[in-house]
């Protein structure tokens, strides 16, 4: 293998802070050899074919799916571990009661010990990368050092990377520093550690994407929210998606969901039949991360950082997504998923029928049906295994994905999954009312998630586990945006996910929804009626255009509902939970609350 990937003999780089830091991450960890990544279509074939040697990942069938591979972790290494991942700062105050804290001093000595020699025997990778297009004024710029190839392989699906970042990078730009190794897979030896002072993450002892694609949550959204609150922006958990009426006008909405309330199939969503006469097209900007910046136009712009789709597997399908199934047919690495007799994959709730067989996640002989010593059904999927693919591969893909100015926003959507409290929609009564609005937003937990069924998980903003500094003080950056903005995006709240008495949704979901985005739209460009209730504007009946849907009058008023009684034993978690972030509160959030519950009780 060396003859593959001989040492360069200089770093390909003018920039001598970075090549000093590769230079002691190399001391660190020992590798046998240091590869610079160029990014180039050759080096990547390369990349697959070590790969494939030595078992990291499995090509699949290239006639059914070509440049597709597969991969599986550890075990014990299948999805984020909150547990173990740190920001690290001087004061503990500073990280706030939502995040685990570590003194930098403590961090760096104990990962150090598990870097120390940890790629003795393997090559690491030097990965330049950027977050957003290339010289775009949103981009930032991050260099990830790694032992994985599967990491490499992702990365260059997930970012910008290679060369051309170096260029641009110049001998003197400012860049993320991601040192990541899987050393031996050891939980116990596990850390994912994020220094905002020093621009730095550190990751040991995972395979895991969302722990080692060290550009996706660590620098999109841990580090990145601290630097947007030094530089005055925003980096939100949020897609974003441009709504194009038939005369060529597109409007954009960024939105906010917790997890299992299908953010990417809305950020992918095809226009229902009973819509279909009013010729609207849908455009993915992105279904995960939005940096958004105030414009010399005092509006509210944003970009996508990433370059591809980081997807969970199950019940992704034709009718939940039909634009990621086709997404996915090429240049995909699957993850976690059932590998079948004939090198393609199947995973729960997919387009086909089971298997007769195959070989399951964890590398096992797998049947429909087979129970485990428990009696429990085995999984041949991973419930969080995932794909990632690039982005320029959707149908419905944004040409403004590249573009280095991003796009206007009109509206700022949070949502989450609750039975009997949200309404179908509602707008605030203003930015500091929205902000509030997405300073409680919850969702409660189902089936798949870790907790008691049904428990409410408060997630603000969809942050909760994404923040990189104290909540109290991210409400209070929201605020201050507000100040410096002249042209405001209204800011909604939605729920999907309503009941009935027998555990039925009321509302259909899925391409559906666009009929409540139809809604929102008009709203902000004062088209439509509202009907102003104790918590917000909600649509009167006929503001919606329900045609085809054949809702009945009765539903659609349960599904609208604001429950007074219901809304106070609300207000009461809200108040419980707000007061967790004690004095970092900012007074404006306690006002709303205030004023709210008045409203309630009146």
């Amino acid at each position: 293998m060396a003859a593959i990937f001989p040492q360069k003999s200089a770093p390909p780089t003018k920039h001598l802070a970075l090549k000093r830091w590769v230079s002691d991450m190399a001391t660190l960890c020992k590798p046998s050899r240091v590869v610079w990544i160029d990014g180039s279509e050759e080096e990547k074939k390369r990349l697959e074919d070590e790969a494939v040697a030595t078992g990291e990942i499995i090509r699949l069938n290239q006639d059914k799916l070509p440049g597709c591979f597969y991969h599986r972790t550890a075990v014990n290494d299948v999805a984020r571990t909150e547990h173990l991942t740190y920001i690290c700062t001087k004061k503990k105050e500073d990280v706030g009661p939502t995040n685990n804290w570590m003194s930098p001093k403590e961090a760096y000595k104990k990962a150090g010990a598990y870097f120390r020699g940890a790629m003795k025997g393997r090559t690491m990778y030097v990965i330049p990368f950027s977050m957003g297009p290339v010289g775009s004024p949103f981009a930032k710029i991050g260099v990830e050092v790694t032992d994985s190839i599967y990491v490499v392989l992702n990365m260059r699906i997930m970012t910008r990377i290679g060369q051309k970042v170096l260029d641009f990078l110049g001998a003197e730009g400012e860049f993320t520093k991601c040192l990541h190794s899987k050393a031996d897979l050891d939980i116990n030896k596990r850390l994912i550690l994020h220094f905002p002072e020093d621009n730095t993450i550190w990751s040991v002892g995972s395979g895991y994407g969302g722990n080692v694609l060290l550009g996706k949550k660590c620098l999109s959204l841990r580090i990145a929210s601290h630097m947007a609150k030094q530089e005055g922006w925003l980096a939100e958990h949020m897609l974003i998606m441009g709504i194009e009426e038939p005369n060529g006008h597109v409007e954009y909405i960024a939105a906010a969901f917790p997890s299992a309330c299908g953010k990417t199939n809305l950020a992918m969503l095809i226009p229902p039949e009973g819509l279909k006469a009013k010729g609207y097209k849908i455009w993915t900007v992105g279904d995960d991360i939005a940096w958004m910046r105030i414009d010399t136009d005092g509006a509210l712009w944003a970009i996508n950082p990433e370059a591809g789709f980081f997807g969970v597997a199950p019940g992704t399908n034709s009718r939940t997504n039909p634009n990621a199934m086709a997404t996915i047919k090429k240049n995909t690495i699957f993850t976690n998923v059932l590998l079948k007799k004939d090198f393609t994959v199947w995973w729960e709730d997919s387009d086909e029928p089971p298997p007769e067989e195959g070989i399951d996640w964890q590398g096992r002989p797998w049947r429909p049906g087979l129970k485990d010593e428990k009696g429990q059904i085995v999984k041949a999927a991973h419930a969080n295994s995932r794909f990632t693919v690039p982005a320029s591969q959707c149908p419905s893909i944004s040409f403004r994905l590249e573009h280095h100015h991003g796009v206007p926003i009109s509206a700022i959507v949070f949502g989450g999954r609750r039975t009997h409290v949200a309404p179908l929609v509602y707008e605030s009564f203003s930015w500091q009312h929205g902000v509030y609005v997405g300073a409680t937003m919850a969702s409660e937990r189902t089936a798949a998630q870790v907790g008691k069924l049904g428990e409410v998980r408060r997630d603000p903003m969809a942050m909760l586990p994404f923040c990189g500094y104290h909540m109290g003080d991210y409400f209070a950056h929201w605020l201050e945006v507000d100040k410096r903005l002249e042209k405001k995006p209204k800011i909604f709240h939605v729920n999907w996910f309503r009941t009935d008495e027998h555990g039925k949704f009321l509302w259909p979901g899925y391409g559906e929804n666009l009929r409540i985005l139809e809604w929102i739209l008009d709203r902000c460009n004062g088209k439509s009626q509202g009907v102003k209730t104790p918590i917000g504007y909600i649509p009167t009946p006929e503001s919606l255009d329900l045609n085809g849907l054949h809702l009945p009058k009765e539903t659609l008023k349960k599904l609208l509902e604001i429950d007074r009684f219901t809304w106070i034993q609300e207000m009461e978690s809200q108040k419980e939970f707000l007061s967790s972030f004690g004095d970092r509160l900012p007074q404006e959030i306690w006002q709303e609350w205030e004023e709210q519950n008045k409203r309630l009780q009146e």
